[in-house]
């Protein structure tokens, strides 16, 4: 399979591009190379690039800026995947792209499934629904992949921020009363290949850990876990704070967003492994020598 990979210097993106260069003609360009803010460029870009599966883990992420930014947020995350999938239409490729569950308010209190209404509660919500749609749109058997809390080493997320505030600081809190799923990087590159098939049925599919947990909670096992991994650590204890104590936040966040992955369980036979496993194992590669 000929692989390109959008957002290949983001957390996603890069995981993705280092998990498949081994297996697979695998290629990916950076914000640097493609911005996606730059519809003209990605036609002419991509026209003179070959791919089987365009894989698009590049998105405007920033919750709070897509606020201020509400035109730069539709143009690179609803205009430019609706681009991307008609460019893979003229090539008779596949379009993988990835999405979030803050396409979801978080006013139910179970897991959301694919066939859920989705209600965005931010301009960051609102954009990248319109980019789940404009990809539909095309009805070519294109995937939409909504993954949430996302980690892996390639990049910063919750959990460095947590672990080096625990390593600078006595005290450390995290927010008790919101809930999703941690998704590790390397699982969502090993769940990935069955789909790139141009056959394989399309449209929407979440993919996550599996289980569910506050940000405190989350934070308390990444603790504990460096904790049995030796590394020092001044606090090992996580205080909870609540969602309305988030003062700097300008965007507002879904309380509940906890992914259904019923629908990759039935088309794979294969269940996500525990949040908890994925996050022992994530400190244990990339913590314990340290």
């Amino acid at each position: 399979m000929r692989l390109l990979i959008l957002g290949a210097g983001g957390r996603l993106g890069a995981a993705l591009l280092r998990e498949y260069q081994g297996e697979h003609h695998a290629a990916g360009f950076n914000r640097t190379q493609l911005d996606l803010s730059n519809l003209d460029k990605i036609r002419e870009k991509l026209g003179e690039t070959d791919f089987d599966v365009l894989i698009n883990a590049a998105a405007f992420t920033n919750v709070d800026l897509c606020e201020t930014q509400r035109d730069q947020a539709f143009r690179v995350n609803a205009e430019a995947p609706g681009v991307l999938a008609d460019i893979c239409d003229e090539k008779n490729a596949k379009l993988i792209h990835f999405s979030t569950d803050y396409v979801f308010d978080g006013e139910k209190r179970a897991p959301y499934t694919e066939e859920n209404e989705a209600n965005p509660i931010s301009v960051y919500g609102e954009s990248k629904l319109a980019g789940e749609k404009n990809v539909l749109a095309v009805e070519s058997g294109h995937l939409v992949v909504r993954v949430s809390w996302v980690f892996g080493p390639e990049r910063p997320s919750f959990i460095e921020g947590m672990i080096n505030s625990a390593q600078e600081n006595e005290k450390v809190d995290a927010v008790a009363d919101k809930f999703s799923t941690p998704t590790y990087t390397r699982d969502v590159a090993r769940m990935l290949p069955p789909f790139f098939d141009r056959d394989v049925e399309g449209g929407i599919l979440h993919f996550a850990n599996a289980g569910k947990c506050s940000w405190q909670e989350y934070a308390q096992w990444a603790l504990d876990c460096c904790d049995k991994a030796g590394l020092s650590l001044r606090a090992k204890t996580v205080g909870a704070c609540k969602l309305k104590d988030m003062a700097n936040w300008v965007a507002r966040r879904p309380i509940y967003s906890v992914l259904s992955t019923a629908k990759y369980i039935q088309l794979t036979g294969t269940s996500p492994r525990t949040w908890r496993d994925a996050v022992a194992d994530y400190i244990t590669r990339f913590y314990s020598k340290k």
